[in-house]
């Protein structure tokens, strides 16, 4: 007779527990969180974890986790590892020098000699 008991393996895969997806998360339109989630249960309820990672290096300077409950969550938006931790680094602002751009031309005036003045052409009416 031939064996009837099959295998069915299921067409969706499902996350290991310990696995983490990237995600921008808003918490009642208020809070933004970007960081890696996974649904966790705490206090006999299902939550959402957020790690969030701390300057945007969590190797050198950690985690910061928070729990919310399902209710609580205004959005969620899947996202990758590198934005994740780029929306997390630490505001750097521009330079203060700005060097001229290479194009930049210089209006010499009737001597040819550049003498930092632009030339003033007031016309016949005022000569």
């Amino acid at each position: 007779m031939a064996d009837t008991n099959e295998t069915q393996t299921d067409a969706t895969t499902t996350p290991e527990p310990d696995a983490f997806e990237w995600a921008v998360v808003e918490v009642f339109g208020h809070r933004r969180h970007t960081g890696r989630i996974r649904e966790e249960e705490r206090f006999g309820a299902k939550m959402l974890r957020v790690d969030v990672p701390n300057e945007g290096n969590p190797e050198a300077k950690g985690w910061t986790t928070h729990w919310y409950g399902g209710a609580s969550i205004f959005s969620l938006t899947l996202t990758d590892e590198a934005t994740a931790l780029r929306a997390n680094k630490p505001y750097q602002p521009a330079g203060r020098y700005l060097p001229p751009p290479d194009d930049f031309d210089v209006v010499k005036d009737d001597d040819d000699q550049d003498d930092g003045t632009l030339p003033l052409d007031l016309g016949d009416d005022h000569g």
